[in-house]
């Protein structure tokens, strides 16, 4: 049903004047870009229907994490990334060519509408409880024991000297340093440090740009879409890099099987320990961040990624040999890699993987998430991401509210008859493997007798 258009009068002149019309779900869910309506994208937030066939290209977050969304109602993810709902509205209001129909549901009817209803009103009582609010203190000390460990890394191969033993231990607390560094800009990239998106964007850049080399708006691009829809094929980058090595999924490794042999996927849990944890990082982390920075002009990003490499190969190879220099890297680099890997991937890998479902908000995230067992060491040394259940559901949570919420969330859960995982930190690495391995499997079995 287009929008048709009235006049109004502007300096004298009548001025075409879109009229808000009515729609169901039906014909939104017909605007997703592709079929008849290839064009056309509409979401509807709050029974508003906006038209972002052309917007989307412009979208901050990137066109792929808003057209993800095309065809779809996305009131409860428009609430969980965007702080600033009066900026983002400014937005919004061109774009709006109605609403729902008075005889359409306010919840789209694919969708576990009691689920939905209950999961807003949590999130409603999440912000009266003020856990939305981030402590500054607690930020700084992370960053001050960042900064720390920075430093000492240094400072051991500078009193210590270059032996074997202080080479290690320098390569262990600077490994330590970034990995945290990594947890920090995660926070920061989520908007979770500061109420105010400037300043989350200005330590971002800092940290992920200067700290640790890589760039802000990358992160942020990938990111954003793997929040959006976590662990859905085509949708979720961070699955769809996999295919090349690993096939992920029951039902996916079986459609796999139909396709070109890429690898031996039965395989996939053995020579996944020294090729995604060690590589990921010193690889194609490294290349695609600089490709991204550069193809899409991110000028600002480049530079201050310059500023990391100048500063580590001016102050560290001034005690080392340019052959330590870049092994000294590159082990560190391997190091890290294999820290966050298997602390990203214990919470997704094992969960389940396939195309988009168009589900509730809640669902989506819980399907595709699940969390670790809490712990002092735990929360350090995953930054928080064991509550990945929490983190997924309210993206803009400061982390260390996250076991404040968990109950209610459980509760939620419990009610609605949805499985709430939670596992010790070693299981959930070993369902990494576990899960790899029943893929390859289900590959093998299909490709045999297809």
């Amino acid at each position: 049903m287009a929008p048709q258009h009235g006049d109004r009068k502007q300096d004298g002149n009548a001025v075409a004047e879109p009229v808000m019309r009515w729609f169901t779900w039906e014909e939104v869910a017909q605007r997703t870009g592709r079929g008849p309506a290839l064009q056309e994208r509409w979401v509807v937030i709050d029974r508003k229907v906006y038209d972002i066939s052309h917007f989307y290209r412009r979208h901050p977050g990137g066109a792929l994490l808003i057209s993800s969304h095309a065809g779809q109602d996305v009131t409860d993810a428009f609430v969980a990334f965007h702080v600033d709902k009066f900026l983002v509205n400014k937005y919004l209001k061109p774009l709006q060519i109605g609403e729902l129909a008075p005889d359409q549901p306010s919840i789209e009817p694919t969708k576990n509408k009691m689920l939905v209803k209950d999961f807003r009103e949590l999130r409603a009582s999440v912000e009266k409880m003020g856990l939305l609010e981030p402590n500054k203190l607690f930020f700084f000390l992370h960053l001050a024991h960042i900064l720390l460990l920075d430093t000492a890394a240094w400072l051991i191969l500078f009193y210590f000297g270059t032996s074997l033993v202080p080479f290690i231990v320098s390569m262990l607390v600077l490994t330590i340093s970034q990995v945290q560094a990594s947890w920090l800009q995660h926070d920061l990239g989520h908007l979770s440090v500061f109420r105010k998106t400037k300043w989350n964007h200005l330590l971002h850049k800092f940290v992920m740009c200067h700290l640790i080399g890589a760039s802000a708006k990358w992160w942020t691009l990938l990111h954003s879409r793997h929040h959006s829809k976590p662990n859905c094929f085509r949708k979720d980058p961070d699955i769809d890099m996999h295919p090349f090595l690993f096939t992920l999924g029951k039902k996916f490794s079986v459609e796999v099987s139909m396709s070109k042999k890429y690898m031996p996927y039965n395989h996939q849990h053995k020579y996944f320990f020294f090729t995604l944890p060690p590589l990921l990082f010193p690889t194609y982390f490294h290349c695609h961040t600089f490709y991204i920075a550069y193809t899409k002009r991110y000028w600002v990003d480049l530079a201050c990624m310059l500023t990391f490499y100048i500063r580590f190969f001016f102050t560290y190879g001034s005690l080392l040999e340019m052959k330590s220099l870049l092994a000294y890297y590159f082990i560190f680099r391997m190091l890290e890699s294999s820290w966050f890997v298997w602390v990203s991937q214990m919470n997704h890998i094992p969960m389940d993987i396939y195309y988009d479902k168009n589900l509730d908000w809640v669902s989506t995230q819980l399907q595709a998430t699940c969390n670790v067992e809490q712990s002092l060491f735990n929360d350090w040394f995953t930054g928080h991401l064991n509550f990945q259940i929490e983190h997924h559901l309210f993206p803009t949570m400061p982390r260390h509210n996250y076991w404040k919420v968990a109950p209610l969330v459980k509760s939620l859960c419990a009610k609605h008859g949805i499985e709430y995982q939670c596992k010790p930190l070693l299981t959930a690495f070993a369902d990494i493997v576990h899960s790899l391995k029943n893929s390859g499997e289900l590959w093998l079995d299909a490709y045999l007798h297809k």
